[in-house]
């Protein structure tokens, strides 16, 4: 039989283990999105649109966005030219009906210039959780950085949205199966007398040597302070 101590480290190494399954029962959510694209209204947000991911695991979504309005249009315009930020708030609804609430921001001048093409990044833990939604847009080429002219020219009223799942990095496992295996191997070769110790007198019992040399270091040290 294993002993006890040895059965607990084998018990917690499990544990550990099971701890940092991914995501083994897979599962959906969806996300409702509000921007605020006012520069003089900045906690006002309206309705953008719907993302629904049916599997986390696969990380599929379907995504359905309303397009600007021209008075929405001229306002992010605003906000670009006052070197604002472009407000995004998302909510996460899961099966269970609980629901968790994220806001990001970015320049709106490079969501202007991206011509409203940007990324959503849904990081999840190990258990399917959200823990962060970050709005991003790539870089544009050949722009002057939001000149006047450029953001005049922008007409682009729609968005278009790529939605990507971070999952969790796995932390590495502990082998228990390896463990269990070379514990039963010694445990038996002990048992058989094939495990010879052959160290010397001292390497065997230092641990019962030391305590008795400090003992009689301290009482010495003790008696000649009281002779004194």
């Amino acid at each position: 039989m294993i002993p006890k101590m040895s059965y607990l480290v084998i018990l917690l190494l499990s544990l550990f283990s099971s701890g940092w399954s991914f995501l083994e029962h897979d599962s959906w959510i969806t996300i409702e999105l509000h921007h605020s694209v006012s520069a003089s209204k900045p906690d006002q947000f309206t309705h953008r649109g719907n993302i629904s991911i049916p599997s986390l695991n696969s990380g599929l979504s379907t995504v359905v966005q309303s397009e600007l309005s021209d008075n929405e249009l001229e306002e992010i315009k605003i906000l670009t030219k006052q070197n604002g930020f472009y407000r995004l708030k998302a909510t996460v609804t899961y099966p269970n009906g609980n629901s968790q609430r994220f806001l990001t921001s970015s320049k709106a001048c490079s969501l202007l210039m991206a011509q409203f093409n940007d990324v959503l990044w849904i990081s999840l833990d190990a258990n399917g959780f959200v823990t962060g939604v970050t709005a991003s847009q790539d870089a544009t080429p050949n722009s002057s950085g939001c000149s006047a002219e450029e953001i005049q020219q922008i007409q682009e009223k729609r968005f278009s949205t790529d939605v990507i799942i971070r999952h969790a990095e796995l932390a590495p496992v502990p082998d228990t199966g390896s463990f269990i295996q070379k514990f039963e191997r010694e445990r038996e070769a002990r048992e058989r007398g094939e495990v010879r110790d052959n160290r010397g007198f001292f390497a065997k019992y230092w641990m019962y040597i030391v305590p008795v040399v400090l003992l009689v270091f301290i009482s010495g040290a003790t008696n000649q302070d009281a002779a004194k």
